[in-house]
């Protein structure tokens, strides 16, 4: 069977890594990516200026810290944030996220620096 058949089961591909801030590509949709991530603590704060971008939290709890607010999220909410607007996202327990951006956004959009990691394909 074709690999274009089968469906992806999140939980199955999220219990196959455990590193933090490391974004796994699952899925591709015309030029996006479906992208999981296990996140805990803060992240950066950054902007994606020529993108927005979508958090779905599968389990846990994200809070989304914008400038003027925080979106916190809990498992089953999504949130989109709009390009160009700074963000972090930090995590007081571990939680799983799915993401859905353009092929090749990085993480730390503009901020770079060593978290910055390309996303990597988990068949």
């Amino acid at each position: 069977m074709s690999e274009s058949v089968v469906p992806v089961n999140l939980a199955e591909r999220l219990s196959r890594f455990d590193e933090l801030w490391s974004q796994k590509t699952v899925a591709a949709l015309n030029d996006y990516e479906v992208k999981l991530a296990k996140l805990k603590g803060e992240f950066v704060w950054h902007t994606h200026e020529d993108t927005d971008e979508l958090f779905l939290v599968l389990d846990g709890r994200l809070t989304i810290r914008l400038r003027d607010a925080d979106v916190v999220l809990e498992t089953g909410e999504l949130f989109v944030v709009p390009r160009g607007v700074e963000h972090c996202p930090v995590a007081d327990e571990e939680t799983s996220v799915l993401l859905f951006e353009p092929a090749g956004t990085l993480n730390t959009g503009d901020a770079g620096g060593p978290l910055t990691k390309a996303a990597e394909i988990l068949g």
